[in-house]
Formats: structure tokens, sequence, C-alpha cells
């Protein structure tokens, strides 16, 4: 496949937030984009706005006629969370066309590129777009593949005139395996994706495969303590040693501060423009990035003041005397203690109400124990049931599995509706969404019931 010669492009999936990336991208490039998903977004509202053609049944008489014959101008882009039952998909199986996931045409755009990659179960979304900041405020003009919508940019892709590209490393489906980058992230290596990998074992050992593609002469950056083979530059906020930390940690006036060490490099100082411990760490990783590409220490400094951080990743939906609300696609045990941490220290008089959709019926079931633990942390919980996503129910799995293994008492499980209809009676001081399903639908309807009092 050439992506020169392409002039066409279908999308299967299109309105998921990678592949909506490329769909920009070859957009950008003046090709014409079409595609086909089973939901109606803002985001999808948002790529029809700029000339491309979506469709949302899964009919194949809906096909635009330019995809009729396989050819090398036409790509067939798809995403494995699509149904294997699809019409579409077979469609394009059944007429001859190659088909190709999201991340192999990644693979193919970054292979002649200088590659940034950013992998981890969490943490990636926000430290490949810091990354990709840094390097566009110090003139890099980089290409960046986001797996959020950065707010700097409204958007999850960047277009840039050099040679370097930032991407996302998915590890769902061992996605990232398609890269071979010139300097890689590793953020986190917890147990995820056990319907794919079986044990955190295998997981791990793809982890490792991924750090293992690095070209040679590459760098590793990894989280202080996780369990790869391979050398790599460490990094932390703990009191534990490491090549680069983050020490001096504070908060002040509503915002996060920290000094920066690195070898010989020392950045005092630093304020970050979105709240969280877990960003600083995501920005230590993103400083030793810039670093190791040459950029100065008060760009980055300059940078990350100047960072508005990603939708959906601790995103302050409203923020005044009265209510505080934040939005954070949080959906893994470890990503929400981290949120919720960050949440009660930066608001430690006000009582936390959190309204959690948990996502997948396996990672339910996988990671009950530790979604209860994480929960217990905050002072009400509104539950939603589970959204399957790609999945079929488990019998015995429910948002009651997690909620039963709870210590606290102050508890509910609610529809959408019953949760608005809670907040605008109650009007919540302190109020964080999360999760990695639909509940962003509730962000606007909850920000106008806090601004509404019966």
């Amino acid at each position: 496949m050439e992506l020169r010669n392409i002039q066409r492009v279908y999308l299967i999936g299109i309105g998921g937030i990678g592949m909506s990336g490329l769909a920009r991208y070859f957009s950008h490039l003046g090709c014409m984009v079409c595609g086909y998903d089973k939901t109606e977004t803002p985001l999808t509202d948002a790529l029809q706005a700029e000339s491309m053609q979506i469709v949302f049944e899964d009919n194949v008489n809906l096909i635009p006629a330019e995809f009729t014959q396989p050819d090398e101008h036409t790509l067939i882009i798809y995403t494995p969370a699509i149904p294997k039952d699809s019409a579409i998909l077979h469609h394009f199986k059944n007429a001859g066309f190659e088909l190709f996931k999201r991340s192999q045409v990644l693979g193919l755009i970054s292979q002649s590129m200088f590659t940034v990659a950013v992998a981890g179960t969490h943490g990636k979304t926000t430290t490949s777009s810091l990354i990709a900041h840094i390097l566009t405020e110090a003139g890099k003009d980089c290409t960046a593949f986001l797996g959020g919508i950065a707010t700097n940019y409204e958007s999850n892709v960047l277009y840039g005139k050099s040679n370097i590209v930032v991407v996302e490393a998915d590890e769902y489906d061992r996605s990232f395996l398609t890269l071979y980058p010139d300097i890689a992230v590793i953020t986190s290596m917890d147990a995820d994706h056990l319907d794919i990998y079986g044990s955190h074992e295998q997981l791990t050992q793809s982890f490792q495969m991924f750090a293992s593609q690095i070209k040679a002469g590459g760098k590793l950056i990894a989280k202080q303590g996780l369990p790869l083979a391979h050398t790599f530059t460490s990094y932390t906020i703990k009191t534990e040693a490491a090549d680069a930390i983050a020490h001096n940690i504070r908060v002040e006036n509503g915002s996060f501060y920290f000094d920066f060490e690195s070898g010989d490099t020392v950045i005092d100082d630093i304020e970050i423009g979105i709240p969280g411990m877990h960003n600083i760490e995501n920005a230590v990783a993103a400083i030793q990035v810039a670093l190791f590409m040459q950029v100065e220490g008060e760009v980055i400094k300059q940078a990350l003041a100047s960072f508005k951080g990603v939708k959906r990743r601790f995103e302050y939906i409203v923020r005044n005397e009265k209510n505080i609300y934040i939005d954070d696609y949080a959906h893994h045990p470890e990503e929400l203690k981290a949120c919720i941490a960050s949440v009660k220290k930066l608001f430690p008089n006000r009582k936390l109400t959190t309204v959690f959709q948990p996502h997948l019926f396996t990672r339910t079931r996988d990671f009950a124990d530790g979604f209860a633990e994480a929960l217990d942390m905050t002072d009400e919980l509104l539950m939603l049931d589970i959204y399957p996503a790609r999945e079929l129910p488990i019998v015995g799995v429910d948002a009651h599995t997690i909620l039963s293994r709870m210590k606290m008492q102050d508890k509910h499980l609610l529809s959408k509706q019953a949760v608005i209809e809670h907040v605008q009676r109650h009007q919540p001081e302190l109020l964080l969404t999360v999760g990695a399903g639909d509940i962003d639908q509730l962000v606007n309807p909850l920000k106008q019931a806090l601004s509404h009092v019966e």
C-alpha cells in the first residue's frame, strides 16, 4: 500500500477518537473521506462539518459509488471494535478490498518519520498531547495522532511540516506492535484488556515486545519500576531514585507546581496547566522526551504552563464559588484512584459526589475489587449501569458486582435521567463524572442542572 497514491478513504467506525484522527489526516491531504458509525455524536458532527460523508446505518446500499471496486487509490480502514457481523465490513471483504486496521495505517504513516510513540494502560493520551504541545511550542512543527481532543488545538490530530510524528500507541488488540519508534514512552503496564490478553503476564510480554521494536540508537522512557527487560530512562514523582524526577510538588492558587531534575538539567517552579499528581507524572515523561529532542528548559516550562489539557481528562466543566464539576475518562481502578485522589487534594473541604459508568462486562468482572476500593474514596457515589461497548452481557456481572464490594454506604444505582434529577435537586458542591462509555452525554445536562435550582 502506497499512501501517496490514496485518493479515497472509507473508515468503518469513523466516529472513534483514533479513527476520526485518521479521517481528519486524510481529509487534510485532500482525499475524499467517507465512513460509517453506529452512533451520531458531537465528534461525527464535527467531521461532517469538515465535509466528510458519514452514515449511521449499517447498510451497504449507503456506501458511495466511488468505493465499489478496489484499486490502488482506495483505502479501507476499520477498527477492531466494529462487530464481526457488520454488513459494511463484510461487503468490503467480499468485494476483494484489502482492509487495514487503524494501527496498521499509523505504522505506514510513521515508518519513514522520526516517531515518538507513547504507550501505557493509562496516561498515554495526556502524555502524548503534552509532548506534541511542547514540540509545537518549540517550533518543531510535528504531526500528531492523539487519543483525545487537545483543548489548545480543538482537535485530535496536528498537521506538521517536519519529519516528526507523535503517536498514541494503543495496546488494545496488540495494535502498538505496528510501530517502530525512535523514542518510546511507557507510562504504565497495569492489568487490563484481559479479554484480549488472557493474563497480565501476556500483556506485559506485549509491552516488552513493543519496547524491543525501538529503532537502533533510539530511546526508551518508562515509569520507574516497570518490569521491562530493556534499558530505559526511568521517571517518577515519588521519593525513590530515578533518572528523571519531579519533587517539591505543591498547590498554589489552585494550580500545581513542581521542580524537575534529570542528570545535569534542573527546571524549577514549573506550573502545569492541568491539575493532578498523575498529570505531573505524565509531564515528567514529556519533559524527558523534549530534552532528548534538544528542546530548551525555558521553552518546556512555558509550554507546560500554556497547556490547556485534553477533553475528558480532568476537564473543568463548572468552576465557581458554589459548584465545581470535573469530567474525566478514567475507567480503570488505578485511573480512578489517581483522579479521585487529585480531586480531593485540590478541594479537601468539599463533599465529593462521583458519577461512574463501568466500561465493559469483562473489565468489571476482572477488576471489581479494585473498582470498589477506588470508589470507596469518594463521599457519595451515583452508579450507572455497565456500558457494554463491543461485548455481550455476562451472566452475574452488573453494576451490583462493584456496589456489593464497597464499604461506603452513600451509594445509589441510577439511570442517566435519575442522575440528572439528583444533581438538579441536591446541587453537589463538588461533582465528578468518570467513565469511558457514553457518560459524556451527561456532561451538558449536568452542567445545566447545576445552574438550575428548582
